[in-house]
């Protein structure tokens, strides 16, 4: 039974740690593109890089702009305030561009909206440290 595990561990690992530097590209794409949310993909990465590289998860956590803010989260699943107005506040403008811009087919705008409102009320719910 062990051997299975230890086989499935080693076979997760590079997967884990693949998936952990997409999640942390996509969050930074994030810090700069008012559509794509920036700390559900930080998060993920930091779960990923937890799982298969120690080193990559401290490197994570010991960054000065994400780092507290995803160690907050680990520990006792808070958000701070300002990172909650901030993203309540980006995940409007982002629901404005989307409903104002004309080319944009219904359907998309209607999945992208429902993704950011989902978002929006995940953050809000959330308790601040």
């Amino acid at each position: 039974m062990s051997l299975i595990l230890v086989r499935t561990t080693a076979v997760l690992k590079p997967i884990y740690f693949i998936c952990g530097w997409i999640f942390f590209c996509l969050g930074i794409v994030g810090a700069f593109l008012p559509i794509l949310p920036t700390t559900p993909f930080l998060l993920l990465a930091a779960f990923c890089f937890n799982k298969s590289s120690p080193r990559f998860h401290s490197w994570l956590l010991s960054m000065p702009v994400f780092g507290a803010a995803i160690q907050d989260w680990n520990l006792r699943r808070v958000i701070r305030p300002k990172a909650k107005i901030l993203c309540v506040s980006m995940i409007i403008l982002s629901l404005m561009v989307i409903w104002r811009s004309a080319n944009i087919n219904i359907y998309v705008q209607s999945c992208v909206s429902l993704i950011l409102v989902s978002v929006a009320s995940f953050v809000a719910t959330r308790k601040m440290t």
